[in-house]
């Protein structure tokens, strides 16, 4: 399905007709507030003016609609994050207080520390294989990674490992080796390796960095994914007379010159996209709308296939629901909701998780154990969170134990980004009984 869908999907010049849609640009809160409380669905949909927005992206993509048609809403997501030109993510930093949201290991150092624990604990449970690699997929500015390597080098294991960053944009890449390795240096392109950037850390763990996935070498894994299936891009599908269409991306009006700034908006196909003709529902779904991504999809195919044929273990960290969300899919701007269809490339992109698609796929798709999704708050608690807490407070100053404090409970408080957040274990499917028997710390 996944091969036939990329395959035939450069052929967009579908008919098309109007839809009505919420409008996000007046809805504010954290990154990760419920949208659907947020939404008023008898807005429509259609933006105002650019602005001074990334009007290049806005020119390029214009160009685009107008030549071939309205575009999915996965090929609008992917070229406003991800176009090297003006891509969200490409040539700046993103994160932080002066950036459009902070994640979790940027709250509080508990969260990589808990993490780390929780992957030397399974590690070692699993008979403590050497050597192995540390995977992250999108390591943001490289934190989560330092606090785990943290970790690792605690406890003494005497493992031999290497670490690997699967990292697509320039800018973050310099920023995470800046990080936690000690010396970094960039490929040339023509050497041909699978890796472009390596460097070493202080404690003398070589680290590499890859475009993609399937570039990380073979062998046991311990992997990471926090925040990275959300940006991953979404085609929204409405089951219309029993039958699955796409809602895709066009100009507003048509612009007699590229000088003008475009207003897109959302149309939905009136005959069925590459997508939505191939796309198969899990079992018992009930939703009549819903967002899917292949992307999802193929990296989580990839997991699962890695971890039945080399062994390892992965930890997929993100906000997401468990096959109940309608419609997720929203900007994200100076810590604020923002029109995903405003000013392409000054916000970041995202939607919502599909955490039973993701049991789904790693239970078919190859022979895989999993375990939650949990809450974040619980995950973090049940490994004993307070614990590190009140250690932190017994050596911090006056003055910032407060901060470190309110961290903690913004990590874990169901309010804020306790229950909102979750938490999803990949095993190797032999491993089933022997995980009966030691049950996964923090998973309940």
């Amino acid at each position: 399905m996944l091969r036939e869908a990329l395959r035939i999907g450069s052929r967009r010049s579908y008919s098309y007709k109007s839809v009505r849609r919420p409008n996000l640009s007046a809805a504010s809160g954290a990154k990760n507030v419920d949208v659907q409380e947020k939404q008023k669905p008898e807005q429509t949909a259609t933006t105002q003016s650019v602005g001074n927005g990334n009007s290049t992206l806005t020119k390029q993509l214009t160009a685009k609609m107008l030549a071939t048609g309205p575009i999915t809403v996965a090929e609008y997501m992917r070229e406003v994050l991800t176009n090297p030109q003006g891509g969200y993510y490409m040539n700046r930093d993103v994160f932080g207080r002066e950036g459009d949201f902070v994640t979790s290991p940027e709250i509080s150092q508990i969260f990589g520390e808990l993490v780390g624990v929780w992957l030397m604990n399974e590690w070692q449970k699993l008979g403590s294989p050497s050597p192995f690699q540390l995977v992250e997929l999108g390591p943001g500015r490289g934190t989560l990674a330092r606090d785990v390597l943290k970790v690792l080098s605690k406890f003494k294991t005497g493992a031999q490992f290497t670490m690997h960053m699967v990292e697509i944009s320039p800018f973050l890449s310099t920023a995470q080796a800046q990080r936690f390795c000690y010396k970094h240096e960039t490929v040339p392109e023509e050497a041909q390796l699978p890796y472009y950037q390596i460097g070493t850390t202080a404690s003398g763990i070589q680290a590499y960095w890859h475009h993609r996935l399937e570039d990380v070498p073979p062998g046991f894994s311990l992997v990471l994914a926090h925040e990275f299936f959300d940006a991953l891009p979404v085609h929204k599908l409405r089951l219309v007379n029993d039958q699955w269409q796409e809602v895709l991306i066009d100009v507003a009006q048509a612009q007699n010159t590229s000088s003008q700034p475009a207003d897109f908006r959302y149309v939905v196909s009136k005959a069925q996209t590459p997508v939505s003709r191939l796309f198969k529902p899990v079992p018992q779904e009930t939703r009549n709308q819903l967002e899917y991504s292949l992307e999802a999809e193929r990296h989580v195919g990839m997991l699962a296939e890695r971890l039945e044929q080399h062994g390892g273990i992965a930890l997929i960290m993100d906000y997401g629901h468990f096959g109940d969300k309608k419609d997720t899919f929203r900007g994200f701007k100076q810590h604020a909701l923002h029109d995903p269809l405003l000013a392409p490339g000054t916000a970041d992109l995202t939607a919502d998780v599909d955490f039973r698609l993701i049991k789904h796929v790693s239970e078919t798709r190859g022979h895989i154990h999993c375990c939650g999704p949990v809450q974040q708050g619980d995950f973090l608690k049940r490994m004993q969170g307070e614990v590190r807490l009140e250690q932190l407070l017994a050596h911090a100053l006056p003055e910032n134990q407060d901060i470190i404090r309110s961290g903690y409970e913004m990590l874990t408080d169901a309010k804020q980004m306790g229950s909102r957040f979750k938490f999803l274990a990949m095993f190797p499917g032999v491993m089933a009984a022997h995980l009966d028997k030691y049950p996964v710390a923090g998973f309940g």
